[in-house]
């Protein structure tokens, strides 16, 4: 799974958000899909951008994040690049495209479910229960240190 950090669950959650309130989805489009509305997000680019950027490369976003190549700057290479660098590997970008990690799916209001990677509304709560994964993975693997012996002596005597 995804490393979890602030930046990821950030992206995650303004992309559902985005979807929410409208943003463009095509799910066969590079640059409107599950994947295309992150990277609008991530990148900052349009969707017109990240499908000239796609069109580098040969199949959907699963077969490109598969034949990613960190080193080649390819400009398709340079957008899965983008997801990488928040802390998504090609198995994420697969299951964020199809909705079908079951790991997520499990989380889900509601219980398990199969979800349909072309409707809005599934990729909506997939990406918001991915976010609400990560977020709580990311707290409960934050280490707070407690104070030395003596300050806490110290603090505490009467």
């Amino acid at each position: 799974m995804a490393y979890p950090n602030l930046v990821l669950v950030d992206v995650l959650r303004q992309t559902a958000k985005n979807l929410k309130e409208g943003a463009h989805y095509a799910w066969g489009n590079h640059g409107s899909c599950n994947c295309g509305n992150l990277l609008q997000v991530v990148a900052n680019v349009s969707k017109e951008e990240i499908l000239t950027y796609a069109h580098t490369g040969f199949g959907e976003w699963t077969e490109l994040a598969e034949e990613y190549c960190p080193v080649s700057n390819t400009p398709v290479n340079l957008m899965i690049k983008k997801l990488t660098d928040i802390g998504l590997t090609p198995s994420d970008i697969h299951h964020l495209e199809y909705l079908d990690d079951k790991s997520v799916l499990e989380k889900l209001p509601g219980g398990f479910k199969w979800l349909k990677r072309n409707l809005r509304e599934d990729v909506i709560l997939y990406f918001s229960t991915f976010a609400d994964i990560l977020e709580e993975n990311y707290l409960n693997n934050i280490s707070i240190p407690y104070p030395p012996k003596e300050v806490l002596e110290r603090e505490y005597a009467g």
